[in-house]
């Protein structure tokens, strides 16, 4: 549910509103107790995820994020080093070719 501000036209009372989408704007000023409340355009019509749980992986600590920059730059340098060392270890095979054999035609035992 999303806070809204309200200003009374009469005499400048300015709040904030918790309320859902579908309420209707209010119209009386709880000070003046006026009918000429308006409903303000701003910022305070947006959700706004505040608190732990939400979205945690989206707003870490710097010291976190370098952190994981430092693991997965270790990680590469480990498989960089891992595949360095198996091109090493393996012998090159050459190819024997052999020769095909062609079944000997128009011979017979």
């Amino acid at each position: 549910m999303p806070t809204y501000e309200y200003r009374c036209k009469d005499c400048d009372h300015e709040f904030e509103l918790f309320q859902s989408m579908s309420a209707g704007v209010k119209k009386k000023c709880p000070e003046c107790n006026k009918m000429t409340l308006e409903r303000l355009i701003g910022t305070g019509s947006a959700v706004i995820f505040k608190g732990s749980g939400f979205y945690e992986t989206d707003y870490r600590s710097k010291s976190y994020t370098s952190a994981k920059e430092e693991d997965s730059k270790a990680a590469k340098k480990a498989t960089e080093t891992k595949s360095e060392k198996k091109t090493e270890s393996k012998p090159e095979k050459k190819a024997e070719t052999k020769p095909a054999k062609s079944p000997a035609k128009g011979k017979k035992d």
